[in-house]
């Protein structure tokens, strides 16, 4: 495809440009994961966004966006990723539940959560895993019963990210006692400091809490907090991993910041550099370059109607497999100095490589795993029989 920009949509580049020069923090932000400090920084930094309205510049100016469309919104996040502007601690809100509230949620919920999402007043968790029921989400046995004008949640929930912190949550919840696998789930969203909701941290090998299980016992919510309708729960979530595996979760520019910062490394080692390294950069640098392309190609797509479907499965496993392979170049470039503290003295140019190499490994993982992506687009896309 040919990548050409309008002179409006330039203008919009260099006002996101004018505006993160002007507002990203000098001093990066503490960890959003590792203390409520950090947490709450973030979530001021979410406030300071939304008064220039950049909250999620793609949502109506009545919900605290800009009514902007998704190439303008990839071009924000290219000059949010080069701006090194804080991560997003409402990423689950305004990536996720948010696209997912546009297309499936009343008036009265979009009107409640969205504006609240852009300020940053309310941080959302996901809560859709269980001990039993990681990859396999048509497993959940979480319960949700419907009793007059409320239901009752009960079950536990794992893996549930930000949730230590978080104010919400959105979770899946079967709310047919006789159904099974995908029948009878349900999309319900509840406060995460209600009676009878426990939060436990889930610490990580670095010491963070990214993730936490909730415990649910007879936690009563509003009817009106379903989105969608009773039984409709597979499909909503099916539409939100959409969003998460191929469009808005991870977009190009992640990559494409990454693959500058690995050029320059690469480049800092001049002649002396293994042939066989640099062409790994290349090859990285031409995959972070198809990974955008595809991602325009998607967004140009949606603009015209269109939506997402089974290949954003093949989105999924390709950032995540090329956030490996970039990072594993970047330590090899390094070699020993790669696992010294990016503070210490002899390793000047080591920066975060390490941090992002063992994040990267998660990538597989998160957002149902390659292996179940590769399922999906075998028997989905492909026509190939389960057996």
């Amino acid at each position: 495809m040919e990548l050409t920009y309008t002179d409006a949509q330039r203008a919009f580049r260099d006002e996101v440009r004018s505006w993160m020069r002007d507002n990203v923090p000098a001093t990066p932000l503490p960890s959003f994961d590792a203390s409520r400090e950090g947490f709450e920084a973030h979530r001021a930094w979410e406030a300071k966004l939304n008064e220039g309205r950049w909250g999620m510049v793609t949502w109506p100016d009545a919900y605290g966006g800009r009514g902007l469309d998704l190439i303008r919104w990839l071009i924000f996040e290219e000059e949010y990723y080069g701006a090194r502007a804080p991560l997003r601690v409402n990423q689950n809100g305004i990536f996720l539940l948010g696209p997912t509230l546009m297309e499936f949620g009343t008036e009265q919920q979009k009107a409640r959560y969205l504006p609240r999402m852009a300020t940053g007043e309310e941080i959302w968790a996901q809560a859709w895993s269980e001990p039993q029921a990681g990859s396999d989400l048509a497993a959940v046995r979480a319960k949700a019963r419907r009793e007059g004008d409320e239901y009752v949640l009960s079950g536990h929930k794992i893996w549930s990210s930000r949730a230590v912190y978080a104010d919400m949550a959105f979770g899946l919840f079967r709310t047919d006692p006789d159904s099974e696998r995908h029948h009878g789930l349900s999309l319900i969203l509840f406060p995460l400091d209600a009676p009878g909701v426990t939060r436990q941290a889930i610490h990580q090998i670095n010491g963070e809490h990214g993730f936490a299980e909730l415990f649910l016992d007879e936690v009563r919510v509003p009817a009106e907090n379903i989105l969608g309708a009773e039984g409709q729960g597979w499909k909503i979530c099916m539409a939100t991993a959409g969003f998460e595996r191929g469009l808005m979760l991870r977009s190009p520019a992640r990559y494409q910041v990454a693959v500058r910062a690995l050029v320059a490394l690469a480049q800092s080692r001049g002649d002396d550099l293994d042939p066989v390294l640099r062409a790994r950069v290349a090859e990285a640098a031409m995959g972070a370059e198809a990974y955008a392309l595809s991602i325009y190609s998607t967004a140009s797509r949606l603009m015209a109607g269109g939506r997402i479907g089974a290949e954003a499965s093949t989105n999924k496993i390709f950032w995540s497999e090329l956030d490996i392979a970039l990072h594993r170049t970047a330590l090899d470039i390094l070699g020993d100095r790669a696992e010294l503290h990016p503070g210490a003295s002899a390793a000047p140019d080591a920066g975060n490589w390490l941090d992002g190499y063992l994040f990267s490994l998660a990538g597989p993982i998160y957002a149902g795993t390659n292996e179940i992506q590769r399922n999906i687009i075998a028997e989905r896309m492909l026509g190939m029989p389960r057996k």
